[in-house]
């Protein structure tokens, strides 16, 4: 199994950046692709960003490319959402997830077998 716990969180103005930090603990952490999803109030929990398991293939939602970029150190277990010209839509949970799936799409939370428990973001205007 995978434990996975997210860090980095706060509140900030628009356009200023952040760091999310998604620490796993377990043995196959590296086996697994790494994505992030974000859920509003009131919204259903959508997609971000992922990476490979061997961080060298990324894919971004629409809405975040060009601003957010995903990574991953296997070697401290740890995996890695920089965020840049936040706007306020961009307010949310944020979660890491992991997933031991080879195939099928990086959007579907269907795909992700371990969660973390989320970290607040809050962009203000």
């Amino acid at each position: 199994q995978v434990q996975l716990v997210e860090s980095g969180g706060g509140s900030v103005q628009a356009g200023d950046s952040l760091r999310l930090s998604c620490a796993a603990s377990g043995r196959t952490f590296s086996d697994c692709r790494v994505g992030w999803f974000r859920q509003a109030p009131g919204k259903e929990r959508v997609f971000v960003a992922a990476i490979t398991r061997s961080g060298s293939v990324t894919s971004y939602a629409d809405s975040v490319k060009g601003r957010f970029t995903i990574s991953r150190d296997n070697a401290k277990n740890t995996a890695y959402l920089q965020m840049n010209s936040l706007k306020p839509e961009d307010t949310a949970v944020y979660y890491c997830a992991a997933g031991s799936t080879r195939y099928g799409s990086d959007f579907l939370r269907a795909n992700y077998d371990y969660w973390g428990q989320g970290t607040q973001v809050t962009v203000s205007s």
